[in-house]
């Protein structure tokens, strides 16, 4: 039981360096294909939000406790926003310069893998059967377009593509300690997997209507990310049916 725990954890929360890895592969990214691709994200990210977290926040819990969680998760991510304006983001020590929508980008994709991690473990520390597995799978699907377009914004940076890669695979390696928490803990923490769950998703709420969206209808073309939004959104969905 336990082993089966520590590995699909670990799939799990790796899903998001598995979905950079096509930014390996990608030479140079265009405006009209960083358009889609974000498009393509943001539909993705938005079906995950609405329909998988949402839901599951809402059927552990109640309304209150999901607004409270998306109001508090929106805040922290404005608030964020806010005190980054001015922020130097130059690093002299790594010879890397993140502008301040890829930094809000990352720390929300950061924030938003807590509680993920913790609903996970929390769900193979519950003794149900199955259940750990079907989270697990369910958060990993989530977490591999995640990682896509946290690698998608660095390269946009002229980050090296190994260093955009590691730097995916971080912000989802944090899911590991609290599902290693929620697991050990299940009986102690169940109670705050909805409240986690409902300020992630403000959380991504927040950056897709903020900073994805409209970065991907900078271009002169824009039905083509409307449409890509779609499908990214009709492709969760079926994600979401046929293993959520």
């Amino acid at each position: 039981m336990m082993q089966g725990a520590f590995w699909g954890i670990i799939v799990s929360a790796m899903a998001t360096g598995i979905g950079a890895i096509p930014v390996l592969f990608l030479k140079q990214v265009s405006t009209r294909m960083k358009d889609v691709l974000l498009g393509y994200a943001s539909g993705i990210m938005i079906a995950a939000t609405t329909f998988s977290l949402i839901p599951e926040a809402l059927d552990s819990s109640n309304l209150f406790i999901l607004s409270l969680g998306l109001l508090l998760g929106t805040f922290v991510l404005n608030v964020i926003e806010s005190r980054t304006s001015g922020l130097d983001l130059e690093s002299r020590k790594f010879n890397t310069k993140i502008d301040k929508k890829t930094l809000i980008i990352i720390i929300a994709i950061t924030l938003h893998n807590l509680p993920e991690g913790l609903s996970v473990g929390v769900s193979y520390g519950s003794g149900q059967e199955n259940l750990g597995g079907i989270i697990a799978l369910a958060i990993g699907l989530q977490n591999a377009p995640e990682g896509f377009l946290v690698g998608l914004y660095l390269l946009n940076q002229k980050i090296p593509k190994l260093k955009a890669l590691l730097i995916a695979t971080l912000t989802g390696a944090v899911e590991i300690i609290t599902a290693a928490i929620g697991y050990f803990l299940a009986s102690y923490v169940h109670g705050l997997v909805p409240y986690g769950l409902s300020f992630a998703a403000g959380a991504m709420l927040f950056v897709i209507y903020k900073e994805l969206i409209p970065d991907s209808q900078e271009g002169e073309e824009e039905q083509f990310p409307t449409y890509s939004f779609v499908l990214g959104l009709i492709s969760m969905l079926f994600l979401i049916q046929h293993f959520g």
